[in-house]
């Protein structure tokens, strides 16, 4: 009895030190877009709903996708991207990687930069235009971190690397003789 419940504990044990956080979705967005995110206590949120019919008014869809931007809600303890869910576990990390504290009436609203900064942030209303103005004041070298987000290719054989010796080129596989 007592080697079957150390063993038991063992399995508890390893299968919780192997627990894998979750990476937070905004981290992936880095130098690739301008996440739009609003957390609200229900799908009724003034904020919310008045965001959401802005952006079906095709020119505002339009500057919104030119600005690369992304929107995120998170209703509850539901989360989506553009209108597609996100796993429970995605959500969790987004909340706790902003932290919004307490909702109780009115939504919140940040804008994220493509440095992964806030760079907006509200409580209850908050239109297009004004997140609009936010992005064009942004500086023009957070532009410039899509360019710095593009992994380096590595080295090919004959070609310089990053101590500037030529990279040895690869020894023929040997068949195996049986």
């Amino acid at each position: 009895m007592l080697i079957r419940s150390m063993i038991l504990a063992s399995v508890l044990v390893t299968g919780i030190a192997h627990a894998v956080e979750v990476p937070n979705p905004l981290d992936q967005e880095r130098a690739k877009a301008r996440p739009l995110v609003i957390v609200a206590r229900t799908e009724a949120d003034s904020t919310l709903s008045t965001l959401k019919k802005s952006l079906e008014d095709p020119a505002q869809k339009k500057a919104f996708d030119e600005r690369n931007m992304v929107l995120y809600t998170i209703v509850g303890i539901t989360g989506q991207r553009d209108g597609k869910d996100l796993e429970p576990q995605s959500t969790m990390s987004l909340i706790r990687g902003l932290k919004p504290g307490m909702i109780i009436d009115k939504a919140k609203v940040f804008l994220i930069g493509k440095d992964g900064e806030i760079k907006y942030k509200s409580e209850g209303e908050a239109d297009l235009d004004t997140l609009f103005k936010t992005v064009d004041a942004l500086p023009p070298a957070e532009k410039t971190l899509q360019a710095q987000a593009q992994p380096e290719p590595a080295g090919t054989p004959g070609t310089p690397n990053k101590s500037g010796k030529p990279a040895k080129p690869a020894k023929p596989v040997k068949a195996l003789e049986d």
